[in-house]
């Protein structure tokens, strides 16, 4: 039997519209990746794909900064760079706690395997990187489905 869906349908069906967003050569610095309009969204997958390696030391970590209450932490913060972080690599997401969010892992510092994709809901407000390193770059990749009519996610 012929398969008439298309691997980007499929992916939509599944995972839901598709926003990715380079960082550039990473700074010492709090920046916008994505911009959440609308209302609520449920981030169904999110992952990094390193396209520069980062080799400096570099506390990093992904925030949600909503229009109106307060910052919270998406994952809790990796050195992604003392152990060097490779191009190809992909950053991706242990488990959560009750009292912490999940950690990001690299395949340099995911002991046993490789994590997951990380799957939350946000608000409107801006999902932001804290990077304290100087050099490197990622590709940031996820995929939400609207939760509130006419909710968004794009790129910053």
């Amino acid at each position: 039997m012929a398969n008439f869906i298309k691997g980007v349908q499929l992916r939509e069906l599944l995972l839901g519209t598709r926003v990715s967003k380079a960082t550039g050569t990473l700074t010492a610095a709090t920046v916008t990746r994505f911009t959440v309009a609308g209302g609520e969204c449920l981030i169904t997958s999110m992952y990094g794909l390193v396209t520069t390696s980062i080799t400096v030391a570099n506390s990093y970590y992904l925030q949600l900064a909503p229009t109106t209450g307060q910052t919270a932490q998406l994952c809790t913060a990796l050195d992604i760079g003392t152990t060097d972080t490779t191009a190809g690599s992909l950053l991706t997401f242990g488990a959560s706690t009750a009292t912490a969010p999940p950690k990001l892992m690299s395949a340099s510092t995911a002991a046993g395997g490789y994590g997951q994709a990380l799957s939350t809901v946000v608000t409107t407000g801006n999902i932001q990187d804290v990077s304290a390193g100087t050099d490197g770059a990622i590709t940031w990749v996820l995929t939400y489905v609207p939760l509130t009519d006419g909710a968004t996610i794009v790129a910053a």
